[in-house]
């Protein structure tokens, strides 16, 4: 380590840890994404399927039917029929097999919202149920949230070959989102990942400037209000272990949050 130079001393530190990281290639003729994983046959093949669906430009006319909807619901068990009754969103005819609502507590003092279901939960009618829903299952449980939470998710069918939703279809299915969040009304809102988080909070700022920090999400109509904790979603953290340890701030954050609230 040169003690002389404080540039030279930060680039052999910066060095030695990409080394410990396991990395020996510095650079190459062309950029390579790494992050990068080919989708998998089944994934390409429903793509291929659902290309020809066609998607209405127009939400208005769905949107203010979800309202309508939603705003009849007198309780979750209500909100979940009015999902599975709704034909306006277009995800409903891509594929999935039925409406994925909600699990959970239907008084618990967290609302935890993901962007969508994924095979799995297609075929339980769950949210959170495969591989990314045990990681959550089992953070939360080391965190002493586990009985403390009802998870949903921004859209309740499953987008062909588990793509990300898109803003559309997460606005045509906000209103069910919204009327869960005022029928339960918690003391803290989880959002998993940034597509969850920018849905929600009505933001474009990226998932890494988000995560950790507390941020209001209140309804326009009735009031209602709580603070929101924007983290990593746990389909990320399996394909990215080190970064465990942000999302594990983060839902000590929410244990300390919901604890000061008590």
């Amino acid at each position: 380590m040169n003690a002389l130079n404080p540039e030279i001393a930060a680039t052999e530190s910066l060095l030695a840890f990409w080394r410990d990281a396991g990395v020996d290639v510095c650079f190459e003729d062309a950029p390579v994404d790494r992050t990068f994983t080919p989708a998998p046959p089944e994934q390409k093949a429903t793509l291929k399927a659902v290309a020809s669906v066609s998607i209405p430009t127009d939400f208005s006319g769905a949107v203010s039917e979800a309202r309508r909807l939603a705003a009849e619901a007198g309780d979750l068990d209500a909100l979940k029929d009015a999902i599975a009754a709704f034909t306006g969103c277009p995800l409903r005819d891509m594929g999935a097999s039925q409406a994925v609502f909600a699990r959970g507590d239907p008084k618990a003092p967290i609302l935890v919202i993901g962007e969508g279901p994924g095979a799995e939960e297609d075929a339980q009618g769950a949210p959170f149920v495969g591989r990314a829903g045990k990681l959550l299952d089992k953070m939360l449980d080391a965190a002493g949230l586990l009985d403390k939470v009802f998870i949903t998710n921004t859209v309740f069918w499953r987008p062909p070959g588990n793509r990300t939703p898109t803003a559309q279809e997460q606005m045509v299915c906000a209103p069910f989102v919204e009327r869960a969040f005022s029928l339960i009304q918690p003391k803290a809102v989880l959002l998993l990942g940034a597509a969850a988080a920018k849905s929600v909070l009505k933001t474009d700022d990226g998932i890494m400037k988000m995560r950790g920090q507390w941020r209001e999400w209140r309804l326009n109509e009735g009031g209602v209000a709580a603070p929101a904790l924007p983290t990593l979603h746990p389909a990320f953290l399996l394909r990215q272990p080190m970064a465990k340890r942000m999302a594990w701030a983060d839902m000590l954050e929410l244990a300390a949050r919901l604890d000061a609230a008590d």
